[in-house]
């Protein structure tokens, strides 16, 4: 029966029980669960005991984590309501029961959010699971008798890629307010998004799927690019003990599909730049976990990947900042994107055979576009006097070196335009991100690589619509080599697809990305670059949604045009390629080169 009713629970809220949590969390539900007196000790070595707290009319205990980004940005607001409510007899407890997060990261990530509250250490997770905790960053708000009367989420304002301006429930807020008042909570349940707490295994591991073995090796292939030390994601997978902390983590999010970050249908084109996981990965991934996460012989370690720090691409010729000053980014809240325009003093034409944009700070920066632009240009990606891009940052986009013989024209004259997409991490910081180019010999540039774009700026999503479709056409006047294909909208982004009608009847997808993520801007690269013959016409096609479903929708309220900011929308096809028959050390020095576009 207990089981029964703890199933219906965690249906209700959207949780996923893993096994070696599933025994603990179907003893009993959470809600009106008596928790007991304990006692442990924060990163300083001072005891803490819950019976510390005798006077206080409610206890807020929150389950949190060094690492995980929304515990990072949910710290300003739990300490500024524990301070706020403490003279009306609340107080607020962090614990944290990862195995992974040693009492120095715990220290750490007080000091740098500011957190004055207790920070204890559950090394053994009792704490955790006499509580039935799942989730980082997850909240219980107890009552005089320290009964479980609230469980879930601090509000809905982030989620696992949701950033909304403000929460639309501040859950937390007012479960207390209802509580301090005398009333029942009215809604004691809510989901809590977030990353699962790094229990010990509850099972002896064993098996013959080890991490020195197999997991190493998947690791090192598809995920340390960017879970590194200094790089943009929020972790490290670099140690048996790291890795081993966040084997549930792990396991979901590859089974959800959000990691490897991949949105190319597999029916459709074959990409050199493909990151999905196998399913033998998966699989190896899933019994490596069900089997308790074993480590297996360190001999068995192969040797790990090394990363060249600085530049991936050889010294630049010149090296471009986004500023002369730092940029301050928020502790939390949505950062629209900004736009810096840099003149580098081109008083003759260069042509780009290298190209890096750098982040500054690898916490805030989630993508940068390096466009160039005209001389009166505005910059980004919708001016009617921009050229092109030269180089963007993602997480996992790689530097651009081009192959020998091709180059990307920049006219004398022209400016660089940053447009940078930042992130809050929930401290203040500062970015002075940079790109750095190598320029080639124009005696020995034989082809220009070409920017292009399907676009439609007639943007009108009426409120409320759950499936709008916009298309857009572009018939290629030349023959075209496309090397690559990026789809751009923005946070109502539901799906998209380019489709090519060639001169002889045939049709044929290029890409199909049927579930559009806007956290992650992906140049999908061809294995083989395509032939676009002359007379083909490249069609595309956008879904947005913009209805309250939409968990990313600003406001579901209101009809969307276009607009650069985040709130507003976007719908481009982005392309690159070469022309075939151009062989530019055969052409007069005077002879222009322009960029393809349509719309």
């Amino acid at each position: 029966m207990q089981r029964t009713i703890l199933a219906a629970l965690a249906v209700s809220v959207g949780l996923v029980l893993w096994p070696q949590f599933e025994a603990i969390a179907a003893e009993e539900t959470r809600i009106g669960k008596t928790i007991g007196d304990f006692t442990l000790r924060d990163y300083r070595g001072a005891e803490h005991s819950l019976s510390d707290f005798g006077d206080s009319k409610l206890v807020v205990v929150a389950f949190l984590g060094t690492e995980c980004p929304l515990v990072k940005l949910y710290a300003p607001r739990l300490e500024e309501m524990a301070n706020r409510l403490a003279a009306e007899g609340v107080a607020f407890v962090g614990i944290n029961s990862n195995r992974q997060d040693s009492h120095t990261k715990v220290a750490s990530y007080a000091r740098q959010h500011g957190i004055t509250f207790p920070v204890l250490k559950d090394a053994s997770n009792e704490i955790a699971d006499r509580f039935g905790a799942v989730r980082t960053p997850e909240v219980f708000v107890l009552d005089a008798d320290r009964v479980v009367r609230y469980w879930g989420r601090i509000d809905d304002q982030y989620g696992v890629g949701i950033q909304r301006k403000e929460p639309t429930r501040q859950d937390l807020a007012v479960a207390i307010d209802e509580l301090l008042a005398g009333r029942e909570v009215s809604e004691p349940v809510t989901q809590a998004p977030g990353c699962f707490i790094g229990r010990i295994a509850r099972v002896a591991p064993h098996g013959e799927v080890t991490y020195s073995n197999q997991i190493v090796r998947i690791l090192e292939k598809r995920c340390v690019e960017c879970h590194r030390t200094g790089e943009i994601a929020p972790f490290p997978l670099r140690t048996y003990e790291d890795v081993a902390g966040w084997a549930e983590m792990i396991r979901e999010v590859v089974e959800g599909g959000r990691m490897p970050p991949w949105f190319a249908n597999p029916e459709y084109g074959h990409f050199a730049n493909d990151a999905r996981l196998t399913e033998e990965e998966k699989q190896l991934i899933n019994q490596w976990v069900d089997n308790g996460a074993p480590e297996g012989d360190p001999a068995d370690m192969p040797e790990l990947r090394q990363f060249a720090e600085g530049w991936q691409i050889p010294q630049p010729d010149a090296v471009y900042y986004i500023s002369d000053e730092p940029v301050s980014i928020p502790a939390e809240g949505t950062v629209e994107y900004q736009n810096f325009t840099v003149d580098p003093g081109f008083t003759e034409d260069k042509w780009v055979v290298a190209a890096e944009a750098r982040p500054g700070n690898r916490a805030v920066v989630h993508h940068i576009i390096v466009f160039i632009t005209d001389a009166n240009g505005d910059g980004g990606p919708a001016s009617t006097r921009q050229r092109g891009a030269i180089i963007g940052y993602a997480p996992g986009m790689q530097a651009r070196m081009l192959p020998e013989g091709v180059g990307i024209h920049v006219p004398a004259g022209a400016k660089l335009s940053f447009q940078m997409h930042y992130t809050s991490c929930g401290s203040e910081q500062q970015d002075r991100s940079y790109v750095g180019l190598v320029f080639g010999d124009a005696s020995k540039i034989r082809q220009e690589l070409r920017g292009g774009v399907v676009g439609n700026l007639n943007v009108d999503i009426p409120a409320g619509a759950e499936n709008h479709e916009m298309k857009a056409r572009y018939r290629f006047r030349k023959d075209m080599i496309v090397t690559s294909l990026l789809p751009h909208m923005h946070l109502r982004g539901k799906s998209f697809r380019f489709e090519a009608d060639y001169p002889d009847g045939t049709h044929e997808v290029l890409l199909d990305v049927p579930r559009y993520d806007f956290n992650w801007q992906l140049w999908y690269e061809f294995a083989t670059p395509k032939l676009i013959p002359k007379g083909t016409v490249v069609r595309c096609t956008a879904h947005y949604d913009n209805s309250a479903d939409n968990l990313m929708n600003p406001d579901p309220t209101i009809n969307v045009h276009w607009g650069e900011q985040t709130w507003e929308e976007m719908m481009f096809g982005f392309y690159t390629g070469l022309d075939p028959a151009q062989d530019l050390t055969k052409r007069p020095d005077s002879d222009e080169v322009a960029t393809e576009s349509g719309g």
